[in-house]
């Protein structure tokens, strides 16, 4: 599989992004709004155009990044966000990072990724966070491509790629997912041991 930073550009140059929902996630929606800590520091990797990082910046959190390996998913932010501060968003290698986060937010990443690299998502997260530090978001409950992504999965299959890190605090079915991925995610929080 060749899921290089030339495969996801010209995604994004094509406009050929099915997962980005032109908005922000309902569940991550709900569970930002939860939080009162503005100064909490966030990474979405493989954010994309990320609207997730748009709301939290327009509520006020200051310390949001976003890391994707695409150059235009960084400017199409950029574009979209003017005010948005440069120096968090990075194009990168979500696996080259060295800093630290308070609170890292999966939204289509992991399923983003070749498979293969599960096991080597969940222990560059627990380098990443702080101690007792978050990684929240929403994972496929789904069967889906084996050949490209999204790659699907299911709670069984992931639960031993985190839980060697992360106390398991919210691992369950979605309830208020988007219309169009109803039934088909899971809901995480998992906590740095």
């Amino acid at each position: 599989m060749d899921l290089t930073e030339d495969f996801w550009d010209n995604k994004y140059k094509g406009n050929k992004i099915g997962w980005d929902l032109g908005e922000i996630s309902p569940p991550l929606k709900t569970y930002f709004d939860q939080l009162s800590n503005k100064e909490v520091k966030i990474l979405i990797p493989g954010g994309g155009n990320s609207h997730e990082a748009e709301y939290l910046f327009n509520k006020g959190f200051t310390n949001v990044y976003v890391v994707d390996i695409s150059k235009t998913a960084i400017e199409n932010i950029k574009k979209r966000v003017p005010a948005f501060p440069t120096n968090q968003l990075i194009q990168a290698n979500f696996f080259d990072l060295e800093m630290q986060f308070d609170l890292i937010i999966e939204q289509t990443f992991f399923c983003a990724i070749n498979p293969n690299l599960r096991a080597t998502y969940a222990s560059k997260i627990n380098d990443l966070l702080t101690e007792k530090g978050k990684l929240v978001g929403l994972l496929f409950d789904a069967k889906l491509n084996e050949d490209h992504p999204p790659f699907g999965g299911n709670r069984k299959e992931y639960i031993p790629y985190f839980e060697t890190y992360f106390t398991l605090d919210v691992f369950t079915k979605c309830y208020n997912s988007f219309h169009n991925r109803q039934e088909m995610e899971l809901f995480v929080k998992l906590v740095k041991k």
